[in-house]
């Protein structure tokens, strides 16, 4: 039986494949569902401010269902939208949002997970915007048991290169990137890209890359080496460079480099290893060992309904009827929207009324209506 430190740096290889040609995230998600200890899983993306939803890549998971998700059941589910309330990055179960008892008794598990002999998942925001989160969640079945400790463990094992390889495939028009080398399209992301060679060798900027070097705030050129200004992110982007030419994947830095903080927002950088897997003949064209992506955030403060469920210490379920309290009125009608019983749904509204000094629906909506975060929360 090969070991976990095997299983794991050929999966992390295959997950930085991915990241330069998404016809390889089916089988990245399949080893890593392997890998967690799931026997199903998928990638998607969900924006609580819309209740929109889309699968990136799924494996073994029937066509069907995942139709009928759309269709029907996501606005079932009930881990939504407290699910995406949680930090990319932070590992978390279904139990964390629902009680499985409670889960049980729901429309969508009778529906979605009971046919499919489903019973637990455990996921993670691999990407977190204001409103909306990527998001990796690996199924288990009657077979598997519920999520435990170790399944907890080694799905953060590989979340830091999930969330790089995300980050970099966004950066790329997917339709092009599919068909052609990273170098070929350098010149048409809007990011800056830089191509690195031994020693920290700069070999290649693209566009916006030179003109970040020009700027001279983040990142320079000295000595022909690429190199921060910041001598913190300095040290990491080193180690993280030398791991890449001596062909380590896992090593380095895992996740993404700070670069620069201020009240503007945040810039990162992200290294991608060139020297393993199908990425070692995008590198070779240069003699480049990593390739080094840039990207910027903007700050947001979080939308009115994450800040009221941080603020009063709303459950996963309470942030659903606070939510529907919005959109219908009276306890069948939220019933019948969430997928409750009656007696669940009055159970959680007589808490939300507890925990926010409200009486009532209408003091509720009244609240929610002109709930307005502070910069704090």
């Amino acid at each position: 039986m090969r070991s976990e430190a095997a299983l794991l740096s050929e999966l992390i290889g295959l997950v930085y494949d991915a990241a330069l040609d998404p016809a390889l995230w089916p089988r990245a998600l399949e080893q890593a569902c392997v890998f967690v200890g799931g026997s199903s899983g998928n990638l998607f993306w969900h924006d609580a401010a819309t209740e929109q939803s889309a699968v990136l890549h799924l494996f073994n998971i029937e066509p069907h269902y995942t139709k009928l998700y759309y269709e029907k059941y996501l606005p079932l589910n009930p881990v939504f939208p407290a699910a995406t309330f949680y930090d990319a990055g932070h590992v978390y179960g279904s139990t964390d949002l629902v009680p499985f008892e409670e889960m049980a008794e729901t429309v969508f598990y009778d529906g979605w997970m009971r046919p499919q002999g489903i019973i637990d998942f455990v996921g993670a925001n691999v990407e977190k915007s204001a409103t909306s989160s990527s998001i990796i969640a690996v199924l288990m079945n009657e077979e598997d048991g519920p999520v435990d400790a170790d399944n907890r463990r080694r799905l953060a094992l590989i979340l830091p290169h999930l969330q790089r390889a995300v980050s970099i495939g966004r950066l790329f028009d997917q339709s092009r990137a599919a068909q052609a080398v990273l170098t070929q399209t350098l010149d048409h992301v809007t990011a800056a890209v830089f191509l690195v060679g031994p020693s920290a060798r700069l070999v290649f900027a693209n566009g916006p890359g030179r003109a970040l070097l020009d700027d001279g705030a983040l990142l320079v050129e000295r000595m022909g080496a690429l190199t921060a200004v910041s001598p913190e992110a300095q040290r990491a982007l080193r180690a993280a460079l030398v791991a890449a030419e001596n062909g380590n994947a896992a090593g380095g830095n895992p996740g993404p480099i700070p670069l620069l903080t201020s009240l503007r927002g945040e810039s990162f950088a992200y290294v991608l290893p060139l020297t393993t897997g199908d990425r070692q003949r995008t590198g070779a064209l240069h003699s480049a060992v990593a390739a080094v992506f840039v990207r910027k955030t903007s700050p947001a403060s979080p939308p009115p309904l994450e800040a009221l469920a941080k603020l009063y210490k709303l459950t996963a379920s309470e942030v659903r009827i606070v939510d529907a309290v919005m959109r219908v009125t009276g306890v069948r009608a939220l019933a019948e929207t969430l997928g409750l019983t009656q007696a669940t749904v009055k159970t959680h509204l007589h808490n939300v009324f507890r925990k926010t000094s409200t009486a009532g629906q209408t003091e509720l909506v009244k609240l929610i209506a002109g709930f307005v975060p502070s910069e704090q929360e």
